[in-house]
């Protein structure tokens, strides 16, 4: 499978479909909502537990009995903190009423067999971590991190500053070998602090089987299903990634490129803008 970006599609605000089917993996999917005020989105995906992130404005959501009338709150990616609700697998569906203003909000899926209690993520809740050194530094939003009451779904934000490195040394989870490294597929989906901004992501193997070089616009996806994975912001524009992963254990465990993984010791500081948002 190649990591193809993925163009946004337009159909009944839907602006990013990636499912099991087009992946050709039978572990996480993707989809994002742009809705005006009063439009709502119906989703039907009772194999897979969901994460809800809103990118952007406010929503009343209801499933499963269950209605959170007031969802999100930040204007943009760019602009603070996440919500998010996470909902098991079971749910004959998922209905997004977006509020005054309208919204932008990520379903994020992994196939489950395990149900767990839904639960409201405020941006209080999210731990964020200051990761990497120098011009490597980023920022890790962790909404659902391993130790959260799910069966397989992972979710992160991540910001990289203008010129910085991300994903980096490059690493790669693509081997079932714990602790040191699990089997996730995962998939990148960008937003970009300009819109004619953009990243650049490389995936490739050390036996040269894959080497791809990708340049990465605003709310383009990449999906990666093996090999390492570095990306870095163009000069001048901030790059906001949301990560979705699962794979073959409920841990973010990873593997250094072992020739780039000396740079972790030349680090002397952080950069100094980070966090982005808070």
């Amino acid at each position: 499978m190649s990591p193809l970006v993925r163009k946004p599609i337009a159909a009944s605000g839907e602006i990013v479909r990636i499912t099991q089917q087009d992946s050709g993996w039978s572990t996480i999917s993707l989809r994002v909502f742009r809705l005006e005020a009063g439009r709502e989105q119906v989703t039907s995906l009772p194999e897979e537990e969901l994460a809800l992130v809103m990118l952007g404005g406010r929503a009343a959501v209801t499933a499963g009995g269950q209605r959170w009338p007031d969802f999100g709150g930040r204007r943009d990616v760019f602009s603070g903190m996440p919500h998010a609700l996470y909902l098991p697998a079971g749910l004959d569906e998922v209905r997004i009423s977006a509020l005054a203003g309208g919204c932008e909000v990520a379903v994020c899926g992994a196939r489950s067999q395990r149900r767990f209690p839904p639960a409201l993520i405020e941006p209080s809740a999210v731990e964020v971590e200051i990761r990497g050194g120098e011009n490597a530094t980023r920022q890790i939003n962790h909404i659902l991190k391993p130790e959260f009451a799910a069966d397989r779904l992972l979710v992160v934000e991540v910001y990289t500053p203008s010129g910085n490195w991300s994903s980096y040394p490059p690493h790669k989870h693509d081997v079932h070998n714990p602790p040191g490294e699990v089997d996730l597929d995962e998939i990148y989906y960008y937003k970009i602090s300009r819109p004619e901004g953009y990243a650049i992501q490389r995936v490739y193997t050390r036996d040269g089987r894959r080497d791809e070089t990708i340049t990465v616009r605003d709310n383009e996806v990449i999906l990666i299903p093996d090999g390492y994975h570095p990306v870095v912001a163009a000069h001048g524009y901030d790059c906001y990634y949301l990560n979705v992963l699962a794979g073959s254990a409920r841990s973010m465990a990873a593997s250094d490129d072992p020739d780039y993984a000396w740079v972790r010791a030349e680090w002397r500081g952080k950069d100094p803008r980070l966090p982005l948002v808070q």
